[in-house]
């Protein structure tokens, strides 16, 4: 198990900061959906009025019927109240609805956007992000910049609106009173804001932890069979039991001020209510006093209005601390969202109709690292419909000619041909559509065996996809399934054995009718029974195509056009299989060597047999 401790999450780049440019763009996410807004902070605002109108008529209740016994009075301001009341439940309805309607629309947005810029970045943006990032990004971030924008928006709203409004009515009542509470409301407010940032950061502490956990699980579960054949419990159970010591007391540290917070802010409040009772009582004893005309009902309705700023201040220290996190997330979205593909259509780049023609890479150079070179000074022309092979050992620059081939990567110096033209001056797709790929790690999509195959083009027939089927030699083993050609594959394919992604993968690219097919190391990882009829679609689909092969297993290759033995970023030898062979150099040493390996392994297989 790795060291979980040190590992620095991506998620502590960002800490929040309340920057003006990182708020006016989360606002910005509801210019398209103002109406809505406008709609519920309005709602917002009534529900704030009633709520403080309730109390300023439960004050007039008292003064003007109860303690005069005015019958009719007191009844016609019942009515009033439970007229309102209805008014209110409908609003508080009515901005429920607006906001989680906003809500779901600003998360719509938000993930969309973000898919359609995911579909447009580079390869290489996927090579160094991991893909635990983007899927943060893409689902709680947006979630939670949504609920910023939403329930924050209307938290600050109804809270500053119920501060408000109270204040009103309390100069309404006696000004000299709301003078005193106004200078209450500061500290109220700094004594929650204390708190609640206390309490978040501990909480910061528990998820973070949390994340770790989770990676460890995630590890541990991935790895057993690894764990138990080396022995590793007790070294994993230990490292786990420090997490969880953590998490423990991370959280506790988190309940202790939870369960301080609300009794810090119920004293000061309690000292303001006896102020203003004591202050108040002894004032309106006084018949020459400031506050000689206040009544009963007027000292019961302020010590409401303190009681009715309680929660709001609350509310309002606890969305001003949360704020920090939602704006870690929005800044993350952004940064996603302000990411620039690498590689771009140039201005006027056009789509020929074709890419047929010979291939040229002209003197190309490329790293991936500064300082580090992968090819050096590369040339290469591979001629229409020839089908080439790239052996080699590993990290010699196979892949990275496949990978410029398709256009993932760009040459650093040098310039790659199609036909003669640049292919810069081709747009992307007129390239990218008319590739064919077999992958040495083939990748299904959750959905029916059919489905899969027709990714290769979306409008063929059932009859073109088996077809497709038949000629990659899928058709056999999909034939020999109990649903057949509607047989589920599970996510990424893993109620089929890799052999059979591998046709399935093969039948796709077939399907696709390419004008250049790419074939990297398909056969690696499959049986000798798979590799033969690997073999023969490869062979079906690469007649009278440009084909590029990167071979594991050299007898897969013995009838490409030419075959390149690539080491260091350069071409060491270059041939025909019998020529290479002949010459006794790097393709023969690699050759004779992997026979008399694949020799060994059968001479095995038969003695047991035998035995």
């Amino acid at each position: 198990m790795a060291d979980y401790e040190d590992i620095e999450l991506e998620e502590e780049e960002f800490q929040g900061q309340m920057t003006g440019r990182t708020l006016r763009r989360v606002l910005g996410l509801t210019r398209p959906h103002w109406r809505w807004v406008v709609g519920f902070l309005l709602l917002i605002a009534l529900v704030s009025t009633l709520d403080a109108l309730f109390t300023f008529l439960s004050k007039q209740m008292v003064d003007e019927g109860i303690v005069p016994g005015d019958r009719s009075r007191l009844m016609e301001l019942v009515r009033i109240y439970g007229a309102l009341v209805f008014v209110q439940a409908g609003a508080v309805f009515g901005f429920i609805y607006l906001a989680g309607i906003l809500g779901e629309r600003i998360q719509y947005d938000l993930r969309k956007r973000m898919f359609d810029h995911l579909q447009a970045l580079s390869f290489a943006y996927y090579s160094r992000t991991p893909i635990g990032w983007l899927m943060s990004r893409v689902t709680s971030d947006s979630e939670r910049v949504a609920q910023l924008v939403t329930w924050g928006i209307l938290d600050i709203t109804w809270a500053i609106m119920n501060i408000t409004t109270s204040l009103i009515f309390m100069m309404v009542i006696n000004w000299q009173l709301a003078l005193i509470v106004m200078g209450v409301i500061p500290v109220l407010f700094l004594v929650a804001l204390y708190f609640q940032r206390r309490i978040l950061s501990q909480y910061r502490d528990v998820r973070r932890i949390n994340s770790r956990i989770t990676a460890a699980y995630n590890e541990t579960i991935t790895g057993v069979k690894v764990i138990k054949a080396l022995n590793r419990e007790e070294e994993n159970l230990a490292e786990f039991d420090r997490l969880t010591g953590s998490m423990y007391r991370a959280g506790y540290r988190a309940a202790v001020l939870s369960a301080m917070f609300l009794p810090a802010v119920q004293l000061v409040a309690a000292f303001a209510v006896a102020a203003v009772v004591w202050y108040a009582g002894i004032e309106a004893l006084n018949p020459n006093g400031a506050l000689a005309g206040l009544t009963i009902g007027g000292i019961a309705a302020f010590v409401s209005y303190i009681t009715f700023m309680i929660w709001p201040i609350q509310d309002l220290a606890r969305v001003f601390a949360e704020l920090q996190n939602a704006l870690a997330s929005a800044e993350r979205i952004f940064s996603l969202e302000d990411t620039q593909p690498d590689i771009v259509d140039q201005p006027g780049a056009i789509d020929p109709g074709t890419v047929r023609g010979d291939i040229e890479f002209d003197h190309v150079s490329f790293y991936y690292e500064p300082g580090k070179l992968v090819l050096d000074d590369f040339s290469l022309t591979i001629r229409q419909g020839e089908t080439i092979a790239l052996v080699g050992p590993t990290g010699g620059g196979k892949s990275t000619i496949v990978n410029l081939l398709c256009r993932f990567y760009e040459p650093r110096m040098g310039m790659v041909r199609i036909n003669g033209r640049d292919y810069r001056e081709l747009t992307q797709h007129a390239l990218q559509s008319r590739l064919g790929i077999v992958l040495q790690t083939p990748y299904l999509f959750s959905g029916a065996i059919r489905e899969n195959i027709r990714y290769g083009r979306l409008d063929a027939t059932d009859e073109e996809v088996e077809a497709a089927a038949r000629m990659a030699g899928a058709h056999p083993f999909i034939a020999s399934l109990p649903k057949g050609y509607e047989q589920e594959v599970g996510e990424g394919g893993t109620l089929l054995s890799v052999g059979q992604k591998q046709l399935l993968s093969l039948a796709r690219a077939v399907l696709a009718r390419p004008e250049i097919f790419i074939m990297d190391e398909a056969t690696s990882s499959v049986d000798t029974l798979t590799e033969a009829l690997i073999q023969q679609g490869m062979e079906t689909l690469m007649a009278g195509r440009t084909s590029v092969v990167i071979a594991h297993r050299l007898s897969t290759i013995r009838r490409a056009d030419r075959i390149l033995v690539i080491e260091g970023g350069r071409i060491a030898e270059i041939g025909s299989h019998s020529e290479l062979l002949r010459a006794r150099g790097h393709y023969y040493n690699l050759y004779t060597q992997q026979f008399r390996q694949e020799t060994t392994v059968e001479e095995v297989a038969r003695e047991m047999a035998f035995a």
